[in-house]
């Protein structure tokens, strides 16, 4: 027997009382501490979060004032990731574009942009402006395309654009599906942009056949699908539903992404609340299900956070802010709600 066998056959005999050979019992923490029940820190978002969001700026305010509690409450907010709106105006977008990937790709995490500044957008709906006519608008997204640069972004192409033009509140109908055409290949022309055409949700076009028709003429073959629910606030499961009718409608593989960042509670009942649109600020909405890239749903792309939580819809009672304004109060009422609703 060799030196080191036996030290071995030594080891073992003198270690029987303790066992040797048996199965060890699992080793438990050192005496005196206790055991973590901690579960393991999530991974980070895939998705941008902008550290110098409005609700990243509430959440300093508030701790400074002594507002803890609903401090704790907004970070349910500013720590979530949310799109970034281009809706034109004087500022150079290819640089608040490039900005913004650069700002993503150093945290590791993938933008997304929201592109709406078509002419004669939202019909008087929501908001106004857009470009002044097509030809503005053509040079803007080749801009836009630009400050993209091949990097990877999620576009969600001009909320109510299409449903707008089934909608017939569009003057020239053939411009617009022209220019949503153009803007398609454009971006897609960058190399890793992923596009999807904006169809509004399941209260607005009922006729999915013919939303379809119109999704196809917009250029949907050549982006990659299409977006529910931007800016409102229908359940999640009722967007699903829609959209697999709206997939079949387009062939059965067309993927599409559905806006969570309001739809907790669902929509208000009727077509008014307080004298005003039930799709204007309505009260008692809440935050819904956190964005993802993984939602599960068969040919559900993503859960994203397009509209920012806490920003007006409009000026639509008396005292709320315009549209876009962001609205501390309302952001805190969104977050509220989340809380209790997963209480």
């Amino acid at each position: 027997m060799t030196r080191v066998a036996r030290l071995a056959a030594a080891v073992c005999v003198a270690a029987l009382l303790a066992g040797c050979g048996a199965d060890p019992e699992p080793a438990g923490p050192p005496v005196g501490q206790p055991t973590s029940t901690a579960a393991p820190p999530a991974p980070p978002p895939i998705f941008y979060v902008d550290p110098d969001g409005a609700a990243a700026r509430q959440v300093d305010e508030w701790q400074r004032a002594g507002r803890a509690a609903d401090a704790d409450l907004l970070l349910r907010i500013s720590t979530r990731p949310s799109a970034t709106w281009l809706v034109g105006g004087p500022d150079p977008v290819t640089e608040r574009v490039d900005g913004l990937l650069t700002r993503a790709t150093v945290a590791g995490q993938i933008p997304v942009l929201v592109v709406h500044n078509l002419p004669g957008r939202d019909c008087g709906h929501r908001g106004s402006g857009g470009a002044r006519d097509a030809g503005e608008y053509q040079r803007w997204i080749r801009d836009v395309a630009r400050g993209v640069e091949g990097r990877t972004v999620t576009v969600i192409l001009e909320p109510g654009g299409v449903p707008d033009a089934v909608d017939r509140c569009v003057k020239d109908v053939s411009e617009r599906l022209s220019l949503l055409e153009d803007a398609v290949t454009v971006l897609k022309s960058t190399g890793r942009a992923r596009v999807y055409l904006d169809a509004g949700h399941p209260r607005w076009i009922k006729d999915t056949a013919k939303l379809a028709s119109t999704l196809r003429r917009a250029g949907v073959a050549e982006a990659d699908g299409f977006a529910l629910n931007v800016a409102d606030f229908i359940r999640t499961e009722d967007n699903v539903r829609y959209g697999h009718r709206l997939s079949d409608a387009l062939g059965g593989s067309t993927r599409f992404v559905v806006d969570t960042s309001r739809n907790g509670n669902g929509p208000v009942a009727g077509d008014s609340v307080n004298g005003a649109p039930s799709w204007c600020n309505p009260p008692g909405r809440a935050l819904g299900a956190e964005p993802t890239e993984a939602p599960g749903p068969d040919r559900v792309d993503a859960l994203l956070w397009v509209k920012y939580p806490g920003e007006s819809d409009g000026a639509c009672r008396p005292g709320e802010p315009e549209h876009g304004v962001w609205w501390p109060e309302y952001a805190l009422d969104l977050a509220r709600n989340a809380d209790h609703k997963a209480a």
